[in-house]
């Protein structure tokens, strides 16, 4: 969803009796947090009493309508859920407002990935609206559920307070108390560090007009627009009545390290690496420790590679006889189900290092005379379908035989990111372990950046490219071709792991192709006409995304296209694609694809705005197939993965144009759950 977006309940599930509302956040720091609350309004948008006001010290409705659930860990902070029973809601509560805050100076805009899920009883997702613009707040609403007629529908609202729980709730008729501690200081009381303030809660009473007046009430929502940070008014003196009492958080105390070049201990240091050898043994060992450590990880990792389910044990730099001189790999994998062992050689390279063809057939002699089931090669490198990295002799006069497999480092981030940003473990420590091994996969000095060079092939073809030299059958085209599948998959796997959903290219889906044909077609392709081009199935999308590189004008290319609804007019089209866009960049350019014809009538968001008919074919009769999405920027000129370099302007483009586009249109519609037919009707 997009801000101020609304929808039904009953157009998303038939089960919506009951729903969970998830809030997360993500931390870089791996300690910031924040607090939720929940506001039952009646319909002047006010709360009824302080029993209307759920929050950390009131958590169950005694009705059960609403239910704070606690933090689940994930990556970097936790995630908050809260139950509601809808059909339990009082009918004179008309809207539910869910908000969080935070305490002290502690703001929203240094937390990451502020999103709220909704799902129905049975766990099925059924929306996600993420904020982009947290800012500088303390306090923000992340959504609401508010009633029309018999259903109950959400609003992604995304409105932000700068004045904290307090401010927030002040809004909504609940008065916050504060002058007690003033009171204290007054009479010569200071409050010892560290004990929490008291503020008292009260409801609004109906006989204080100057309270009404002194902190206005938002806008309703069939009207207002989630707008920027609200700043509301100090409160004015007002009759007091009956108080709550409610413990806020304590102020945060500043850090003692506010030293800038203190580091954070970390549990994997990379300072102290130096050589590529102490990058590839430190690299085994945290990796390999953590797998072991982390069950659902390491499962995850050596399922694909037809280990059983069972107790895993993993050792390093362990020394196995061969020949005159014994050869140590830099792993092993042990993994025990039912007395049975299966067991995996690793072989690591880092940094662009790549694997010796010769030491990988002696791993994989000496698995097959100790009876191991695999050797794994883990480096930055990128394999390729139908085409191994490393090119070994196999004896077929053994009778046992051995899998060779290879992980990219970019694979490992991408399935602790999905663990512990999307899927969730079920054990704080184990998301804390994975953090710290994303931590150090991601650091500079670790060697483990995933693929970062397109090879030597890179300048000489573009230079061909340029002054017409090229021609086609030149294997160094190839070369550029295998590079790029390399760079598509890997991605696949980032954009994939910050959405928490399949990323996959295209072909992957085209069976029955011979995968070293299609790069020859594609490298005679780029002799030709100079161009890369790579689709992007991306799960929920509205299309597939097309990345397209033009090395004649050093452009890149990152679209999508939209089929046209089947019902309605291709007015009403254009004004909701543009409707929908609202938060696109101005430069996105917009295309309109007609039947039979190369190109429709097309524009730039900024001028297609104010009058979206001039997305409409001159000729009424002709057919509108979709519309084309893209953004054009310029592409790095290096080979590498520096600021300037083209892997990196291909990773941006792609992750800008999901992220301010793709978000913005409209996904499929959700399966409706089918109920099961009783056994033996």
């Amino acid at each position: 969803m997009i801000k101020g977006s609304n929808v039904a309940l009953t157009a998303l599930s038939e089960d919506v009796g009951t729903v969970i509302v998830s809030l997360g956040w993500a931390s870089p720091t791996g300690e910031g947090d924040a607090d939720v609350s929940v506001l039952l309004l009646d319909t002047n948008g006010k709360v009824r009493s302080d029993a209307d006001f759920y929050f950390y010290n009131n958590p169950v409705a005694a009705d059960g309508s609403v239910q704070l659930l606690g933090k689940t860990p994930t990556q970097d902070g936790n995630e908050d859920r809260i139950s509601f029973d809808l059909t339990a809601v009082p009918p004179d509560v008309e809207r539910i407002v869910v908000a969080a805050s935070r305490y002290g100076e502690a703001r929203f805009g240094e937390l990451e990935n502020l999103q709220v899920r909704l799902a129905d009883a049975a766990g099925e997702s059924l929306l996600r609206f993420a904020i982009d613009d947290a800012a500088e707040v303390s306090a923000i609403i992340f959504g609401e559920l508010y009633r029309r007629g018999e259903d109950w529908k959400f609003r992604a609202v995304g409105q932000g307070y700068d004045t904290g729980l307090a401010g927030l709730a002040t809004d909504f008729g609940v008065d916050i108390d504060d002058d007690a501690a003033e009171e204290e200081a007054q009479a010569g009381v200071v409050a010892e560090p560290g004990v929490e303030a008291e503020l008292r809660v009260e409801v609004a009473a109906a006989t204080a007009p100057a309270t009404l007046e002194a902190v206005p009430a938002p806008r309703r929502p069939d009207t207002a627009e989630a707008g920027p940070v609200r700043r509301t008014a100090a409160p004015a003196p007002r009759p007091r009545t009956a108080k709550k009492k409610v413990t806020l958080p304590p102020t945060t105390r500043k850090s003692l390290a506010e030293n800038e070049s203190w580091k954070e201990a970390r549990l994997f240091p990379v300072s102290v690496l130096k050589s590529d050898r102490d990058r590839e043994m430190r690299a085994t060992s945290v990796l390999l420790s953590v797998m072991a450590q982390v069950p659902e990880f390491g499962r995850r990792l050596t399922a694909p590679f037809g280990a059983p389910a069972g107790r895993m044990e993993t050792f390093t730099e362990v020394s196995l006889p061969h020949g005159d001189t014994p050869r140590r790999p830099d792993g092993v994998i042990r993994v025990e189900r039912a007395g049975k062992l299966w067991t995996a050689l690793v072989e690591t390279k880092t940094n662009g290092n790549s694997l010796k063809a010769d030491q990988v057939q002696a791993y994989m002699d000496i698995a097959a005379r100790r009876g191991y089931e695999a050797v794994i090669t883990l480096s930055n490198d990128v394999a390729l379908e139908g085409s191994p990295l490393v090119d070994v002799k196999i004896d077929g006069r053994r009778k046992h035989k051995v899998a060779l497999w290879h992980l990219s480092l970019a694979e490992v981030a991408h399935q602790a990111q999905m663990l512990i940003r999307h899927e969730g473990v079920g054990n704080a420590a184990h998301a804390w372990l994975l953090q710290e091994l994303l931590h150090y996969l991601q650091h500079e000095n670790s060697g483990c950046h995933g693929f970062q060079n397109m090879g030597a092939a890179w300048v000489p073809v573009r230079n061909g490219i340029d002054d017409e030299t090229l021609c086609q059958g030149d294997p160094r085209a190839l070369e550029v071709v295998e590079n790029w599948e390399r760079l598509i998959r890997q991605v696949c796997l980032r954009l994939g792991g910050e959405l928490g959903q399949k990323v996959l290219p295209a072909q992957r889906a085209r069976r029955g192709s011979d995968p070293g044909a299609r790069r020859v077609q594609l490298a005679d392709q780029l002799c030709r006409e100079g161009r890369l081009q790579a689709e992007l199935r991306v799960e929920q999308a509205p299309g597939l995304l097309t990345i397209g590189a033009d090395l004649r004008t050093g452009r890149l290319r990152t679209s999508v296209e939209i089929p046209a609804p089947e019902q309605g007019y291709p007015l009403t089209w254009a004004k909701r694609l543009i409707r929908h866009l609202a938060e696109a960049p101005a430069d996105l350019h917009v295309e309109t694809l007609v039947e039979g014809e190369t190109g429709g009538p097309r524009g730039t968001l900024e001028r297609l705005r104010p009058e979206p008919a001039d997305l409409l074919p001159k000729n009424t009769a002709t057919r509108i197939t979709g519309f084309r999405l893209s953004l054009f920027k310029s592409m790095g000129s290096t080979r590498g993965n520096a600021e300037s370099g083209f892997i990196r302007s291909v990773d941006d483009a792609v992750h800008r144009f999901y992220t301010t586009v793709v978000v913005h249109l409209d996904r499929p519609a959700p399966r409706r759950a089918t109920p099961k037919e009783p056994v033996g009707t």
